[in-house]
């Protein structure tokens, strides 16, 4: 199978396998340098082989449920074959790349999709699966049930309906999964302290049911149209999805500075501390490589994406031990001491003045979003147990963060002083039980 490979609709190259292994990316002669469709492969005469699919097409290759929803829809033969896959998903993933078969056309019309039955109607966990059957072919992976969401025909992809005015035509819609209750609440509380502590953080609203979490995509121009290229650090490190864990900070910080322009590097890295303070701050355990990335419009112009998918994921009893998800100085846990500043420093360019500054806005944005958490603890009781070990884990985030013993941060600990809240239990890890079979014993 070969694909056509498009740049904001525009085909600029093949994307072929002829020993059904290796892939080979080859630029048309036509392709202008801008048009290039990845960092890190600008357009040439030379063909781009690689041994397996290439990092820019893997980024948004359906995983888990969303790839057994697809061969469930249609046959088992969608995932025999990465281009297989591309060939199903690749009109919609992030980004200004898209893919699709020989002779087809890009700019597809989507199928008809209106959020505001997302923010105002049911979604339970059997409900949001079955509408993430419909639109199983949206291209984004995860482990939160997520999906992009097509504006509905003829709408007006602006505005909508009762709600404040959308950037975007398109969405990322996520659900709550049970062995995540209220998700939806605790990452959109994470991302108001990301958007007040610094203001570069995708906008994020909540479904009146809690249940599920609508995000503003992030990745269009200011005209709302014309598509920004993204490229997450998995992709740029030539990770393999599975292998998200696999890369350190200091990795990150360096392939940013490889790829993004010298007079771009200061803000980009400057985003990317800002980032890191808050994967500590909220006990963000799942900050990854695919949970940071670039945008960009050309080589030119490269910056950090906006904060997304911040959660406090250490409230749940299954996540409750997990260390951060890369390491600093070669060690993956909560209290860095000086590792912390001193990486900020060496590979981000940040001043101690200006990491205290930052820490400290760190701090009162999550001072100022707390009460907020406390309120839809009393509002929403099936919030109450995941809203308060949330509080108590940004209390202790923002005691890791202090520089110096002497140095005088906020606390929330007069919120947590609450008899009511006191009787909430702290997560617990479920107990393993080795050596035993998980086979049922016949009757």
């Amino acid at each position: 199978m070969r694909l056509t490979v498009f740049v904001h609709d525009t085909p600029v190259a093949t994307l072929d396998s002829p020993d059904g292994f290796g892939h080979v990316l080859s630029y048309y002669p036509t392709a202008k340098p801008e048009q290039f469709t990845s960092l890190l492969m600008p357009v040439r005469t030379q063909s781009y082989n690689y041994p397996e699919l290439h990092p820019l097409f893997r980024m948004n290759l359906p995983e888990g449920f969303l790839l057994s929803v697809l061969q469930e829809r249609l046959g088992p033969h969608v995932g025999a074959s990465p281009l297989n896959l591309l060939s199903v998903v690749g009109r919609n993933a992030i980004g200004r790349v898209k893919v699709a078969p020989e002779g087809a056309d890009p700019k597809s019309p989507p199928v008809a999709f209106e959020v505001r039955h997302i923010l105002r109607g049911d979604n339970s966990e059997q409900a949001f699966m079955s509408l993430v059957r419909e639109f199983a072919v949206s291209g984004v992976s995860g482990v939160v049930p997520k999906f992009l969401a097509p504006a509905a025909a003829g709408q007006d992809a602006n505005k909508l309906p009762g709600k404040t005015t959308l950037a975007t035509e398109k969405f990322i819609v996520k659900g709550t999964p049970a062995s995540l209750p209220k998700v939806a609440l605790n990452e959109h509380f994470c991302m108001q302290v990301a958007q007040r502590a610094f203001g570069n953080a995708a906008k994020t609203e909540v479904s009146d049911d809690a249940q599920a979490l609508v995000v503003h995509r992030f990745d269009y121009e200011e005209d709302g149209q014309t598509r920004l290229g993204m490229e997450d650090l998995c992709s740029l490190l030539s990770l393999r999805p599975e292998q998200k864990y696999d890369a350190t900070w200091e990795r990150v910080a360096n392939r940013i500075k490889d790829v993004t322009p010298v007079g771009q590097q200061a803000a980009a890295l400057s985003d990317l501390g800002n980032l890191l303070l808050l994967t500590y701050a909220l006990r963000n355990a799942d900050c990854h490589t695919k949970n940071i990335a670039l945008l960009y419009s050309s080589r030119q112009d490269v910056r950090l994406a906006p904060v997304y998918d911040m959660l406090s994921i250490t409230v749940y009893d299954d996540y409750c031990n997990n260390p951060p998800g890369m390491s600093i100085q070669g060690r993956q846990t909560w209290h860095p001491g000086k590792a912390l500043p001193l990486f900020l420093q060496h590979y981000c360019g940040i001043g101690l003045a200006a990491v205290q500054a930052k820490v400290e806005r760190v701090c009162e944005a999550i001072v100022e979003v707390s009460p907020e958490v406390l309120r839809a603890t009393r509002d929403n009781k099936h919030f109450t147990e995941v809203g308060v070990r949330m509080l108590r884990a940004w209390n202790e985030g923002m005691n890791s963060l202090r520089l110096q013993k002497a140095w005088s941060l906020p606390n929330l600990d007069h919120l947590l002083e609450d008899e009511a809240l006191a009787k909430v239990a702290d997560p617990k890890a479920p107990r393993k039980v080795l050596g035993r079979s998980p086979l049922k014993l016949m009757s």
